[in-house]
Order: C-alpha cells, then sequence, then structure tokens
C-alpha cells in the first residue's frame, strides 16, 4: 500500500479518535495517582509493592508499552521485536531487574491466546528475569486483563509460572544524605477516561480501528498517535509530580519519550542551538538528522518547554514505527533514556539522555 494512501487514511481515523473519545481529566488524573501512591505506601500489595534499592548500586531497566499483537497487519510490535529480545538479552546478562510496565500486550484488538502463542518466544526471554526475582510487571490499560487471576493463571502461568504477580504501580524508594527519595511507576493511564475503563475505545480499537490497519497494514502507535493529547497527558502527570517532594513519577501510556521532563525533541532542540554557536559543523549534520527523524515520528507535536521541574519521566514506547524501542534505565549511580535500533552493527544500544541519580536528588530538594 503507497505511503500516502497510508497518510490519507491515518488522519480521519484518528480524528474520528479524538472527536468520539473522552480526554484525559485533570482532576481525575491527579485523583487517581494520588490514590494509587497512597494506597502503595499504606502497603496495600493488592496495588503495588514499595522496593527498596540501592542508588549507587542497583541496576533496573523499565520498558513499556510493547503493544505484543497478534503478527498481523494490526501489530505495532512485530518491527521492534529484534530489537526489544536484544535488550532484554544485554539487560538479563548484566543483573538488571526488568520493570514492564503496562501494555505489555495489546488484549484490545488481539484474543489473549493468540497474543500469547504469537509471542511465546520473546515472553520466555521475560520470564527469565522472574525466574532469577528480577521481574516486575504492571498493567496498562491494553493488558488491563492480566491484573486478575484467572485470565492470568489461564494463559501467563504456562510461561511465568506462579510467581507472577501484575500490579497497578510500584515505588522504588532510596536513601541519600538522610532523606528518603522515591521513584513511583505506574502506567499512565489513570483518569484519562479515554483508556481508563472507557468501553468506547476498546470498542473503537477492535472494531474500526484494528480492521483498518490489517487491511491497509498500516503500523502505528495505535490511539496514541494524537500527539497533541499526549503532551497533554504528560503535562497533567509532571504537575502531579511536583506535588510531592523527593518523589519523581515515571510512567509510560503516551509512547513519547520525556527525560527530567524534558521532551527529547526539546533537548535536541537545544542541543543543536548549542552545536551552531560552537561552529561545530559534524555535530550540527548529526543532531538535525536525529531531530528530522524525531519530528518525522512526532509530527504535530507540540514542544513541552514548561516542565522545568525534573520530576518526571516518560520510558516512551517499544513499538515506533522504524523498529526503535525507547526505555530508562536505573544502573550506577544514573538515570538514562536509552534507544535500540537496527544498524550495520546489528541491534545496538544508544543512550539519549543521561544525568546522576544525586544531582536530580539535589534539584528535588
Amino acid at each position: 500500500m503507497p505511503h500516502p494512501v497510508k497518510k490519507f487514511f491515518q488522519r480521519p481515523i484518528i480524528w474520528l479518535s479524538n472527536r468520539f473519545s473522552s480526554q484525559p481529566d485533570k482532576s481525575q488524573v491527579f485523583a487517581s495517582l494520588s490514590q494509587l501512591h497512597e494506597e502503595i505506601l499504606k502497603g496495600n500489595r493488592q496495588k503495588g509493592l514499595i522496593v527498596p534499592f540501592d542508588y549507587e548500586h542497583s541496576r533496573f531497566i523499565i520498558f513499556s508499552d510493547q503493544h505484543k499483537g497478534g503478527k498481523d497487519g494490526a501489530d505495532d510490535f512485530m518491527a521492534a521485536e529484534a530489537n526489544y529480545v536484544a535488550a532484554l538479552r544485554y539487560y538479563y546478562d548484566r543483573g538488571y531487574t526488568f520493570i514492564n510496565l503496562g501494555d505489555c500486550e495489546e488484549l484490545w484488538e488481539c484474543p489473549p491466546a493468540t497474543v500469547i502463542r504469537e509471542n511465546r518466544d520473546t515472553l520466555l526471554e521475560e520470564a527469565r528475569f522472574l525466574q532469577q526475582q528480577r521481574y516486575f510487571r504492571v498493567f496498562g490499560n491494553h493488558d488491563l486483563e492480566w491484573h486478575y487471576a484467572v485470565p492470568r493463571q489461564q494463559f501467563l502461568k504456562g510461561i511465568f509460572g506462579k510467581k507472577l504477580k501484575v500490579y497497578e504501580g510500584l515505588i522504588l524508594q532510596t536513601r541519600y544524605q538522610d532523606h528518603d527519595y522515591k521513584i513511583y511507576l505506574t502506567h499512565g493511564h489513570q483518569g484519562d477516561l479515554r483508556s481508563d475503563g472507557n468501553a468506547f475505545s476498546k470498542w473503537f480499537v477492535a472494531a474500526i480501528w484494528t480492521p483498518i490497519q490489517r487491511f491497509f497494514d498500516i503500523r502505528m502507535d495505535t490511539l496514541s498517535d494524537s500527539f497533541d493529547l499526549a503532551d497533554r497527558h504528560n503535562i497533567m502527570m509532571y504537575e502531579w509530580s511536583i506535588q510531592y517532594k523527593k518523589t519523581f513519577l515515571v510512567s509510560g501510556h503516551t509512547h513519547k519519550p520525556v527525560f527530567a521532563s524534558l521532551d527529547h525533541i526539546d533537548k535536541l532542540t537545544k542541543q543543536l542551538d548549542k552545536a551552531r554557536a560552537q561552529g561545530d559543523t559534524g555535530e550540527i549534520a548529526i543532531l538535525q538528522k536525529a531531530l528530522a527523524a524525531r519530528q518525522a515520528e512526532y509530527a504535530g507535536k507540540q514542544l513541552v518547554k514548561t516542565m522545568a521541574y525534573p520530576s518526571y519521566f516518560n520510558t516512551g514506547c517499544c513499538c515506533f514505527n522504524d523498529g526503535d524501542i525507547t526505555g530508562l534505565e536505573i544502573a550506577d549511580g544514573a538515570i538514562r533514556l536509552i534507544k535500540w535500533k537496527k544498524d550495520a552493527q546489528g541491534n545496538s544500544r544508544v543512550v539519549l539522555e543521561e544525568s546522576p541519580l544525586y544531582y536530580l536528588f539535589d534539584q528535588m530538594t
């Protein structure tokens, strides 16, 4: 199917989804995030866990939004699968704990049995982390079924075993200069009525959008292709995070990476301005190419320049059109926004952003 035809159908479908489905409501986003945060702090292990960690030595990799599907024209994960498996093997071999932050499987579009059958090898790579007690899984809006014992036992037990639990959130807690600092992780759909219990959205994806994807072989970031909506949601998440001292919020859901409250396009733009000021022609060319690629990927996206307090992070996703995946590493005293891509050397890890944790802790006082 020619690319212009894909673009022709992309716009009306996205418009229709935005016209008839719900939008994130700030008061509900705030209330839902706060309620979950408090439940975890109270020790409600049905909601989530408090996980102590040593910020100087612990290692975590956080991925979200794989949207593993049925290996058909509507499967957004297929192009990224090789990068994802290469990344999992890299982190497993280096002793990382894997936090899978929701929308791991695409259960709005596909029956669970189909998803499990078509992605068994990849799921077994994830299960290796659980066997070493280095795996946490959080549900999102597209894989909400895994929060419930019956479907989890029916479909996931054969791969992960009895030990697998699926939470709504996690809190990583560490100590720095006699103070406790928390990293609160949740998928991020809470309070977004479009995704949080919205029956119309689920019907729209299954009955309308998925058949069109399959027929025209359009692989896109499902309903997260509303860039303005993604930015508004990211801003709401940031605004929630600044209410809580010594607390960072990490989410997925929007498919748009955010590092220390600045989106990646904003960071690239600042780096390009610096390279131009220094007259570094080589760096200018590299940054222009990277910026053009991201701008094409996030076409129509509004740059976020108001989020100055470094309290909010977003993993991005593992289903970009070009097969790239993004995630967050917390390792060896630093936090990094990373990308895995396929190049002449195979599947390569690229650090997009990086900061020492102590530096961020100092900004949160």
